[in-house]
């Protein structure tokens, strides 16, 4: 049985490897991802942290099953809020594989699934990547957006500029020419292709200052209570989601929802109908686009096998 480092699962998921092996996983017939569940986890010092556990499978495969710690006081510990770990197991007679780091796997999977969604919905002449957030997703979003279409200009914009200079200083060793993004506001008016991958409980980004054919990608709120953009992002819109269950209990659709801006049956599609071509992508090179990332079990399912595939 193996266990793979973050180093080695970070060496067997390539961008393009791993986009298109969540385009094959996510519309394979066979693939299954019931509910994820969630569990509240008492903590000595008062806070309640999350024990999250997220199943999918490819029916005579594999089975992989995440398991994820959230733990929101780990920042001033200097320690990651999110730690996880996958374990593989044989879909034809149910033996354990291995088991891999979750964090590197969940980093790069969760990237490669916004660039599958990019793929489809970005217009073709798009120019201006802005990346809101300076955490261990931002130069990997970067990475996997750069991966699937050509930008002349890639901005990283955080709350601090340290940290939003480390974030492009990894983003340029993963071979991406970005730089730090001083004005938020202006960057978002100019933006082609906006990624935010914040925990922000209030709208970084302004729907009113959003240019016609802009692409938004939401990835880091995942509670009701975090939201990265405003209701005019939503009302101005059309939105995707990764999956239908998820997708709409993060605050930037949960919040819309709640007030009446959006209504379920105005969301386009989830990803796996968007790769099959069983829902449009944009109508036109004006349409605002939004797809709303929360992270599918298939997705650790395509990146667990193209890990242990590679052993």
């Amino acid at each position: 049985m193996q266990f793979f480092e973050p180093a080695q699962v970070a060496d067997a998921l390539p961008w393009l490897a791993l986009v298109e092996a969540i385009e094959h996983t996510v519309a394979d017939p066979g693939a299954r991802a019931p509910e994820r569940t969630v569990h509240p986890v008492a903590t000595t010092d008062g806070t309640e942290a999350l024990l999250l556990l997220k199943p999918g499978w490819v029916i005579g495969d594999v089975i992989a099953v995440k398991v994820a710690t959230f733990f929101p006081d780990n920042g001033a510990r200097d320690l990651p809020t999110v730690n996880a770990g996958v374990v593989l197991f044989s879909g034809v007679d149910g033996t354990m594989i291995g088991a891999c780091d979750g964090n590197e796997l969940t980093t790069r999977r969760t990237a490669a699934a916004s660039a599958v969604a990019a793929k489809r919905l970005v217009r073709h002449d798009a120019q201006r990547l802005l990346v809101v957030g300076t955490g261990a997703l931002a130069p990997m979003v970067a990475a996997a957006h750069c991966s699937v279409h050509d930008y002349a200009s890639v901005e990283v914009w955080g709350r601090n500029d340290v940290k939003a200079a480390a974030a492009v200083e990894t983003a340029r060793r993963c071979g991406v020419e970005a730089s730090v993004c001083a004005d938020l506001d202006a960057a978002v008016a100019a933006a082609d292709v906006i990624s935010c991958v914040t925990a922000s409980t209030t709208p970084l980004v302004r729907g009113s200052l959003l240019r016609p054919g802009t692409h938004v990608d939401l990835i880091g709120s995942f509670t009701p209570e975090m939201r990265e953009t405003d209701d005019d992002v939503i009302r101005r819109g059309a939105v995707w989601v990764d999956s239908y269950d998820d997708g709409v209990l993060a605050g930037d659709l949960a919040q819309p929802l709640a007030a009446g801006v959006l209504h379920l049956d105005e969301i386009r599609g989830d990803l796996r109908e968007l790769i099959v071509g069983d829902c449009p992508a944009r109508d036109d090179d004006d349409q605002i686009t939004v797809f709303k990332s929360a992270g599918i079990a298939l997705e650790d399912v395509a990146a667990a096998r193209l890990v242990f595939g590679s052993s």
